[in-house]
């Protein structure tokens, strides 16, 4: 990757996404600058989590461009594994290796895709877990951890790739809610070290706390983006004061 342009690592330029009939994307445009952090709202089903998986290129997209640090990874021919070691992606499930220990789920990929010594992946994977609080767990298998500790592993895994963009996807949807904040804690802590992250997401007080940028997806398209005081609090659009008053009523913002 040739690195940021103009202060931007990611562009998504009329991204338009099918499945069979249905239109999940209908036109996505978002650019992200170095070191922002964006987070995407909207009811189930408004589109984020097709977003981000067309951003680490696990769905290809039918229409539009996306372009990471300068080159557009929607080309034909482009090779989808040299791409994905600088998106790292979370999801809602843990995704770890059962048959594996902590240490080994998060030294595989540096080994094998990186081609890092096994050394050299093992210290850097104590250091990240030694950061997160998880050092004491490196030798135990996925079984025995919490769900919080898992999603803490699985943050941890991607981020021992060394990526330049970081995306997760409702990371804390799958957890107890008293694990929830351990998790989100990870996340701000990389807010704060400058991480370039978008990240789809109901917590939404998190959300309000976190964001440089918020955008509201609304049936495949954002229909309003910008900073959490302006979204939270003087939404423009009809639709997402709409969404905004249920999330209030339930308690969660």
């Amino acid at each position: 990757m040739s690195g940021v342009v103009n202060g931007e690592v990611l562009r998504l330029e009329k991204v338009h996404k099918s499945f069979g009939k249905l239109e999940v994307l209908k036109g996505i445009d978002l650019s992200v600058a170095d070191h922002e952090v964006i987070c995407l709202i909207g009811a189930s089903g408004s589109g984020k989590s097709t977003m981000l998986k067309c951003v680490n290129l696990l769905e290809p997209v039918n229409s539009g461009r996306i372009v990471v640090e300068g080159e557009e990874i929607t080309a034909p021919g482009v090779d989808v594994n040299r791409i994905r070691r600088h998106i790292g992606i979370v999801f809602q499930a843990f995704n770890l290796f059962p048959h594996m220990t902590v240490m080994r789920n998060i030294t595989l990929a540096p080994t094998e895709v990186l081609g890092h010594s096994k050394k050299r992946a093992q210290s850097e994977a104590e250091e990240l877990l030694r950061r997160f609080g998880l050092l004491d767990k490196k030798d135990e298998y996925p079984d025995r951890l919490s769900g919080g500790q898992q999603q803490r592993v699985a943050i941890v895994r991607a981020l021992a790739m060394n990526p330049d963009i970081m995306l997760f996807d409702e990371v804390t949807s799958a957890l107890d809610p008293e694990l929830v904040a351990e998790v989100l804690n990870v996340i701000r802590g990389l807010a704060e070290t400058g991480m370039t992250m978008v990240i789809a997401t109901h917590e939404m007080g998190f959300a309000r706390d976190i964001a440089n940028r918020i955008c509201f997806l609304d049936a495949g398209r954002i229909l309003e983006e910008g900073p959490p005081e302006q979204i939270f609090s003087s939404p423009r659009e009809e639709r997402t004061q709409r969404f905004l008053q249920r999330i209030i009523e339930a308690g969660r913002l």
